[in-house]
């Protein structure tokens, strides 16, 4: 089968190609993969022994994966761009297929921080990974349904006490509708059906629905690109697209992309592991370094984080901080906040600065209102895990964390082109 092959410079249309491709991490993850095999990278697996030579690799961990080129020669540093796989979503529990009030449902839970009212009345497909018993032990097969399979329909408005509508109750109103039947075959039966095993070889699974609409260019100047998982897979392909694209650099150019962001990183496989710098300490060992070598590395090695920026909301402008309005279309946001929810300062700053001066883009400063809790990334946790410089940077978009969200078209490949022009040094 042909590798996957997304267009050679970053588009809107490209972007939406890899998000309807990647509704889980571990397809965000398949999805690059396969593009990086596309272009001549080699996958390197962690119980192997690394090769030093110069050329192009990439790793992956679960929902995560790392990749990197180097030249074989300069000094040892690293340029780092990272990101993460995972959005906020439902996600299907361990003790799924249930009846209700004479229908067949599948329980759901949320996973990350969800606009829950933006699931319901959706048509859902189901995606993830399935651990599966076969002739040898375990093995792993992803799944990947587009169709409409479950539905989490709200509440007539006839039957709200004040007609205003219910906020839903993570805990008893997120079930999903599987059928009108009861007692026909449920998700573990179709499961098991379309894996050609049965029931009791399943073993595990990580399942997540997601929105089956394809992603659009919509707007009357078709401007706008309207899709799901814009936070984050926005950065995963802008950071894919520039890794490719960037001219050759003597330092390391590395892609890191992380599950687990949504819900604190804190996992094998998250920002908070050792995954990045047990990847950067191998690179610089197989390389025919030393310890000593590998410190002098991180020392000298900067971090772009990457996730996508509140753009100003044209009917909810009093919620943001008046002196920092961020536009749609205006260019790549510096992420800036004085209680490190954010990783940038002013070295970090300067350098994305004049990154996308490189670029010829501009660039904007966000800054978050003082009086409402700010949200963070994976920066203050790559800073504090490797001690690298990092700044915290992203994208404009409206709807964040909703099942559908908004980003201008000509931020796509503006925020690429500053990520190229950051990784080229």
């Amino acid at each position: 089968m042909a590798r996957k092959s997304l267009p050679t410079t970053a588009t809107a249309a490209g972007m939406a190609e890899f998000i309807d491709a990647s509704p889980s991490p571990f397809h965000v993850c398949a999805t690059v993969a396969d593009v990086l095999l596309g272009a001549g990278y080699a996958e390197l697996r962690e119980t192997d022994a690394w090769t030093g030579d110069a050329g192009r690799y990439f790793v992956r961990r679960g929902g995560s994966i790392i990749a990197w080129r180097t030249a074989g020669e300069g000094r040892p540093a690293f340029r780092i761009v990272g990101g993460h796989t995972d959005s906020p979503n439902l996600r299907v529990k361990q003790q799924f297929d249930r009846t209700a009030a004479g229908v067949a449902t599948v329980a759901l839970e949320p996973y990350g921080g969800a606009w829950l009212n933006s699931w319901l009345d959706r048509d859902l497909g189901l995606s993830g990974r399935v651990s599966i018993l076969g002739a040898g032990g375990p093995t792993e097969r992803l799944v990947k349904f587009d169709e409409p399979l479950l539905r989490v329909s709200q509440l007539a408005i006839h039957l709200s006490e004040d007609r205003k509508g219910v906020t839903p109750d993570p805990q008893r109103h997120l079930d999903a509708i599987w059928s009108t039947d009861p007692a026909g075959p449920g998700l573990r039966d179709f499961l098991a059906k379309h894996l050609g095993v049965g029931t009791d070889d399943l073993l595990g699974w990580e399942l997540m629905v997601h929105d089956v609409e394809p992603s659009r260019i919509v707007g009357a100047r078709q401007d706008l690109l309207s899709a799901p998982r814009l936070d984050n897979q926005g950065t995963c392909y802008a950071g894919l697209r520039a890794l490719l694209d960037a001219a050759e650099s003597p330092t390391i150019g590395l892609l890191a992309l992380f599950d687990h962001e949504e819900v604190g990183s804190a996992s094998q496989r998250g920002a908070a592991s050792d995954f990045l710098v047990s990847v950067c300490e191998r690179i610089v060992l197989a390389g025919g370094g030393d310890r000593e070598d590998f410190l002098r590395a991180m020392a000298g090695s900067i971090c772009v984080s990457g996730d996508m920026a509140h753009a100003t909301h044209p009917g909810h402008a009093d919620r943001h901080e008046p002196g920092h309005l961020i536009a749609l279309g205006g260019g790549p946001v510096l992420k800036v906040n004085q209680n490190l929810r954010y990783a940038s300062d002013a070295e970090g700053a300067a350098v994305f600065e004049l990154a996308c001066r490189r670029a010829g883009v501009p660039m904007q400063r966000y800054v978050h209102r003082a009086d409402l809790p700010c949200g963070s990334t994976i920066g203050p946790i790559t800073a504090t895990r490797t001690g690298l410089v990092t700044v915290d940077v992203g994208a404009p978009q409206l709807a964040m964390h909703s099942a559908r969200e908004l980003m201008a078209v000509a931020d796509v490949p503006m925020y690429s082109a500053a990520l190229q022009a950051f990784f080229a040094g």
